[in-house]
């Protein structure tokens, strides 16, 4: 049996402040988002999917697997949207059993809407506290760790990593 690598001084303080800086951000633009345009990001993730696909349409199994939900979460989620207006369900003429997705002229708007107070928190919260380099080394760390984690997964393709405006711009 071979001995734990045990992290040193560094690499713990290194660990305990990424972890805990990526639950408090997560947290901080959680609740900025829910504040300014009452949605979670789960339905916002949603959104920018939708608006990112040709005829922003979607098979409802693509967005679960894009966002590595269950099935039965996406259902609840676009069931949530499709009350605001923002999505439509249509059956899927070529398959019984398929659903789509469709975001809403309603729902375009609502992520045009929520994007930019989005944007502002993360460039709050994230971007403007970096120098530009620092901005190219996180990117290029967070690449790294994003490449490993998706490569370890059954079915290693890359989920959607934009949540910014670029979709909905004008």
């Amino acid at each position: 049996m071979t001995e734990t690598p045990w992290l040193n001084d560094d690499e713990q303080r290194c660990w305990r402040a990424f972890g805990l800086a990526t639950r408090l951000l997560t947290d901080r633009l959680e609740r900025d988002l829910q504040e300014a345009a009452g949605m979670p990001p789960t339905y916002y993730e949603l959104l920018v999917l939708l608006s990112e696909a040709p005829g922003r349409t979607m098979r409802m199994s693509e967005l679960a697997h894009w966002t590595h939900s269950k099935p039965s979460r996406i259902t609840h989620a676009v069931g949530k949207l499709e009350q605001a207006g923002w999505v439509r369900r249509e059956h899927l003429t070529s398959d019984r059993r398929g659903w789509l997705a469709v975001l809403t002229d309603d729902g375009l708007a609502a992520l045009r809407a929520a994007a930019p107070r989005h944007v502002e928190s993360v460039r709050a919260h994230l971007i403007d506290l970096l120098s530009p380099e620092q901005v190219q080394q996180l990117g290029a760390i967070s690449e790294t760790l994003l490449e490993h984690l998706i490569t370890a997964e059954p079915d290693p393709r890359p989920r959607s990593a934009s949540m910014g405006p670029s979709p909905i711009e004008p």
